[in-house]
Formats: structure tokens, sequence, C-alpha cells
């Protein structure tokens, strides 16, 4: 929860819809930000393309002892003294779908970064979108389509900006619980400071229908170190709630032990979920957590249904984790 400094109050819908005409209005270039740490990362990092059972033509190889007639390209083979196979591209291609937080929370920008939780989410999920549409994944925002082709990034901007620039539209800092398709990968970056027994039963419903998860905790590193000392004003940024510390610093302690437990228990539920969790602080670069991030992605090929236990749920959580 960061300090403020007093300032003149104007109406919550009012704040609102300022504050998503201006989120809406960067999206066009965190889209060019975000492409531009993609292809950093991308250098050097080939793509998940590679020969199977679809439709989409491949490439001609030479017909080799074991390959079926049928697999004979005769038009390619009659130009050549070698006989030619036409290898199609694998297809079985995965849907990755994205969820960006834009609850108050992630506006947050302390003096030990130079961009907000929220941008540095919009430019995570653009990125890995870029990549992922290179390797011929499909990719959409959660709530909406899922398309493939040099397009779709694009489409993915469009639908940040649309939802950002609806200020009637409640910003819930839970991803929704949508229907994804079995098989399917799911990307959500957000600060994840909701107390985990309100979190874990949203993804639990995702996980359910056999997607695999993996949550990039956005945090500025104030949130992690809580830097401040002497006399400092906390406001919560989405109940608005206010705390004066008289020493900051005497808080530090207990403030650790509260975001380690937190940590703690998230990952033990995704430990049982089989999901992933990837923290990055926003003072660091953008390319160290997509780069982190499309490694694990790049191991999709394994079974991702979720088998709820017959044990029941550890509901003993912290209810007072947010921030």
């Amino acid at each position: 929860m960061p300090p403020i400094a007093d300032s003149k109050r104007t109406s919550p819908l009012g704040e609102l819809e300022s504050r998503a005409y201006a989120l809406a209005e960067r999206v066009p270039s965190l889209l060019v930000a975000a492409r531009r740490v993609s292809h950093t990362v991308a250098h050097g990092i080939h793509g998940r393309r590679r020969r199977g059972p679809g439709e989409t033509f491949w490439q001609f190889r030479h017909f080799e002892s074991g390959d079926a007639a049928e697999t004979i390209d005769w038009r390619r083979s009659a130009s050549s003294d070698h006989l030619y196979v036409r290898e199609r591209e694998w297809e079985a291609a995965h849907t990755a779908w994205v969820w960006v937080d834009m609850s108050l929370s992630m506006a947050f920008r302390s003096h030990l970064s130079q961009t907000s939780k929220i941008d540095r989410a919009i430019i995570l999920a653009l990125a890995t979108g870029d990549l992922l549409v290179r390797g011929g994944e499909r990719i959409g925002f959660i709530g909406g389509r899922a398309r493939v082709g040099r397009m779709a990034v694009t489409q993915l901007a469009l639908s940040i900006a649309r939802r950002a620039n609806d200020p009637a539209l409640e910003q819930d800092s839970l991803p929704p619980a949508a229907a994804l398709g079995e098989f399917s990968e799911c990307l959500l970056f957000s600060d994840f400071l909701e107390p985990v027994d309100e979190l874990v039963p949203r993804l639990e419903q995702l996980a359910m229908q056999g997607v695999r998860g993996h949550l990039v905790q956005i945090l500025d590193p104030a949130e992690e170190t809580l830097p401040y000392r002497g006399r400092t004003e906390f406001t919560g940024s989405e109940d608005g709630e206010r705390m004066i510390a008289g020493r900051a610093e005497s808080l530090r302690e207990r403030y650790h032990e509260r975001l380690t437990s937190h940590r703690r228990e998230l990952n033990e539920a995704l430990r049982r979920l089989e999901w992933s969790l990837l923290i990055h602080h926003t003072d660091r670069p953008a390319e160290e957590a997509l780069l982190a991030l499309h490694a694990r992605l790049a191991g999709m090929e394994h079974d991702y249904r979720y088998r709820p236990s017959a044990e029941p749920m550890d509901t003993d959580l912290a209810t007072e984790a947010t921030l």
C-alpha cells in the first residue's frame, strides 16, 4: 500500500474514468515497447514450428525406406531424378489465453521504478503473445476470441484497450471464470496480492477444464522491500483505507513475514494445480521475465488435466494478504 500525498478529491467514477481513458491511450505505445522486448528475446530462440500431422505444407524431402507411397508428391518428383515426400506442418497448436489485472492497485509506481505495474503487465502480455504467434500458437484475451497470425497481437492489444477504455466496467483483481477449452494455456499477469483463499478457487475453476496456467506476479520494488522511514501515511489503492505509521521502518519485519507467508501459500496451491509462478519486479528489465516465461511455455506437451485431490483443502489461509 503506497504512501500518497493529500490531493484534491474527485468522485470515484471520475477517477476511474480518467484512469481508464489514460490507460487506453497508452496501449499503442505499450504495444510498440512489447514488440521491441519480444524481438530482443526472440533473437536466437527458435519457434515451435515442426513437421507432423496437419494440413499446412511444411517442406519437401527425399523419399526414404519406410515412407508410405501415398506420401510421395508426384508433381514435385516428376521434375527430378528423386522421389520427394511432402511433409505437413505440425498443427496441434495450443491456444494461449491472456489476462491482465487492470484493478487500481496495478497503477502503483514508487520512486524505485520508472514504470507502473499495469504498464509492465501489458508489455509482458503483448510481448509473450508476439513470441507465441511467431511459434504458430493461437492467442486471445480471456473472454474474447483466440487468433493466429500477424494480426493476433494487434487484436490482443485492442482487446486490452477496449477493456481499459470502459470506465463503467469494474476491474476485478481476480481472473474471470471463463470457459477456455481443454489443453489450452492461460497466462495471468497481476500482483496477486489478494487473499489466497479468494484467488485459489478462481484458479481451480480454470484448472479443472484441463487448462495449464502460468502466473506472473508483478510487484514494484517498494512492495517487496517497504523502504519507507519515519512518519508515513499509507493509503489502500482500492478501498481508500488510510493508516499513519509513526515509524514506517518498524513495520518492515512484520510486513516481510506476511508477504512471505502469502507467497508460500500461493506456491503451495499452484504446486497442487501443477501451475507455475514467476515473480517480476518493475525495476528489472522486461526481457528477463519474458525469457523466463518463454522457457516455461516451451514445455507445453504434457497432460494439463487437473485432478482435484480427495482430501479437503486447507482453508487456514491468510485473510489480510492485500498490501
